[in-house]
């Protein structure tokens, strides 16, 4: 394989990568949909949602131009195997409580703040207009999320002990954020993003009177198509109309 060959293979890989991890979350945070805590939340959430799949959306468009529209930004998000999706592992963990919800947003959503300010720089254009595009509905994916782990960490002792639970159980996934698949090495530098995410990080789960938690191992694999045990089950349940009536329309 020439160098053309393996840098379009690598670029392929990566966008896939980010529309993956979006379109897992977006599946995970629609489970959310009637059930959020009061009827405000529940529109921020499914707001929230709707955002994160429409900026998968732009990435799966632009794979399927990579593959020479070979594929399609459906069949790319229904028609691949397990070990074929790129996504991050924290997206995939189930919705235990309110509490789990909104801080995997946060930590996701500053994480994919630095990513996308680092994209909107980066060599190739249509991933910098994408970061571009998105990175306002990422500015208030922060604000909410922030405020919500504040309120329930500064709150009442229960919200404290739900949050920092849900701060003890997701903590481990975060690691996986800067630890470089091959195929992301020339578009992204971890080290500086890495800083800055957590230097916001600790500043809001100082103010939520919570600790970083400490000498945690961390759970890896999702860049490279190793899962959790959750990942089929929302395959199975995301994919089942277009691989029960292929090629269905509305």
């Amino acid at each position: 394989m020439d160098n053309s060959n393996v840098e379009m293979n690598q670029l392929l890989n990566y966008t896939l990568h980010l529309a993956d991890t979006n379109l897992i979350l977006a599946q995970r945070n629609g489970e959310c949909c009637a059930y959020g805590p009061i009827l405000e939340q529940d529109i921020a959430i499914t707001n929230i949602t709707l955002d994160l799949l429409g900026q998968a959306r732009n990435f799966y468009q632009y794979a399927a131009l990579i593959t020479g529209n070979t594929a399609t930004e459906d069949s790319l998000a229904y028609l691949r195997t397990e070990r074929e999706y790129k996504n991050l592992l924290i997206t995939e963990i189930p919705n235990i409580d309110w509490a789990q919800i909104v801080l995997r947003q946060f930590f996701y959503s500053v994480y994919q703040y630095e990513v996308f300010k680092h994209l909107q720089t980066g060599a190739d254009t249509q991933l910098a207009a994408i970061a571009e595009k998105s990175i306002k509905e990422t500015t208030y994916h922060v604000k909410w999320s922030s405020e919500w782990v504040i309120r329930l960490g500064d709150g009442t002792t229960e919200s404290f002990e739900k949050i920092n639970k849900a701060l003890q159980n997701i903590w481990q996934y975060t690691g996986e954020f800067f630890i470089p698949a091959d195929y992301e090495k020339n578009f992204i530098d971890y080290s500086t993003i890495k800083e800055k995410w957590i230097s916001k990080i600790k500043i809001v789960l100082e103010e939520a009177t919570l600790k970083v938690p400490e000498n945690i191992f961390m759970q890896t694999g999702g860049k490279t198509g190793i899962h959790t045990e959750h990942m089929g089950f929302i395959l199975s349940d995301m994919q089942y109309l277009q691989r029960t009536y292929p090629g269905a329309e509305w």
